[in-house]
């Protein structure tokens, strides 16, 4: 699993303005999502619904991995 696989399956998952991935080992990974659908959630509520598009992945060939989910505007805002 690499980033560019990790991104895909955020953007097949969920309706998004911006997805960046990094990671140095392939193994702990770091993720921007910037989506609509986190309106009015809270940050634990986002977080759930990436990790549900990623499914079985995460515990798996993703071991650990560091959400950052902000709407559009959040992000405008310097969020």
């Amino acid at each position: 699993m690499n980033t560019e696989d990790i991104a895909s399956l955020i953007r097949q998952g969920l309706a998004v303005t911006t997805v960046e991935v990094e990671s140095e080992d392939n193994t702990h990974f770091a993720a921007l999502v910037v989506s609509e659908d986190f309106d009015g959630l809270r940050p634990l509520q986002r977080h759930q619904l990436v990790y549900r598009a990623l499914g079985d992945k995460m515990g798996g060939e993703i071991h650990a991995l560091s959400i950052r989910a902000l709407t559009p505007a959040e992000l405008a805002a310097g969020a």
